[in-house]
């Protein structure tokens, strides 16, 4: 399970891993199974209607955008997700989702799950503590502002927002629960066994793709010798949708608020997280 973090190259990995011949990958991102409220039947349905209206062109379309083409196993996976128990968490339903993959490893790459709350996260490590978790670090600042820019491309947000609208999302659950990396890593690393749980960190990704992409392979138990179809290690399919220059204020105010995570995670994180804080005069 990769839960993490939002904007931290999240789909990057689920784009590597599925033109990865040691993965089998399932044929949609982010399955929010264990986010109950909120799982993504929308989506499969959507998916699962194109895909049976008319396979050749829906796959054709696929291959353009550097996805790998759905087959009946794919179908089965959208329609068993689709039908999964509504009422509660099923964990050998969604275990089953995952036969398809026969010897090839496979997992959910769900960002929102770093949100979880305590009592599900112990639910998901008693259920599946053997699996291999991985959590992908940003700038906690940074993090918020690609976020952000996610919502302005989406239209959940307008395009101009001034001070008082970037305050507010500042206390927004939704934005707050997804900032704080050195929360989320508390609270799955110290539920998980040693050695499941790793951490990694966004400007590696972006220093080095071809080495990061090697290290989480093998922690996931590939061979990173392997290439990847089709793509190159630095491959972005975001590129360019929702990125913006960050105002020199709006800067201000979210280092502002996150300056007592960011020192945090220099401490508590390590590794690239030591050079945050001074990014912001902290």
């Amino acid at each position: 399970m990769c839960i993490g973090a939002q904007k931290a190259g999240t789909q990057w990995l689920f784009d590597q891993l599925s033109l990865h011949p040691d993965f089998w990958m399932p044929p949609m991102k982010e399955l929010k199974y264990f986010n109950f409220s909120k799982p993504r039947r929308q989506v499969a349905r959507k998916m699962l209607k194109a895909a049976e209206t008319d396979l050749e062109r829906y796959n054709a379309r696929r291959h353009r955008d550097f996805r790998r083409p759905l087959v009946a196993e794919d179908l089965t996976f959208l329609s068993d997700f689709i039908a999964l128990d509504r009422t509660e968490i099923d964990p050998e339903g969604y275990t089953a989702l995952f036969d398809r993959k026969g010897a090839l490893l496979s997992g959910d790459i769900t960002p929102a799950y770093s949100a979880l709350k305590p009592p599900m996260v112990d639910r998901v490590a008693r259920e599946f503590g053997n699996a291999k978790y991985v959590f992908i670090a940003r700038d906690p600042v940074k993090r918020f502002w690609s976020q952000v820019r996610m919502h302005v491309f989406k239209k959940r947000l307008t395009e101009d927002l001034d001070e008082k609208a970037i305050v507010k999302l500042l206390s927004q659950r939704r934005y707050d629960a997804r900032s704080f990396s050195t929360q989320i890593v508390a609270t799955w690393q110290s539920r998980l066994p040693a050695g499941q749980f790793r951490l990694f960190f966004f400007d590696d990704l972006v220093g080095d793709a071809a080495n990061f992409r090697r290290e989480i392979i093998a922690f996931l138990g590939g061979d990173p010798d392997k290439p990847t179809a089709r793509i190159a290690p630095d491959f972005n399919r975001k590129s360019g949708k929702s990125s913006a220059p960050m105002p020199d204020r709006a800067r201000d105010l979210i280092a502002e608020r996150m300056a007592g995570e960011l020192r945090a995670c220099a401490k508590q994180l390590g590794g690239a997280a030591e050079k945050w804080p001074g990014l912001y005069g902290l």
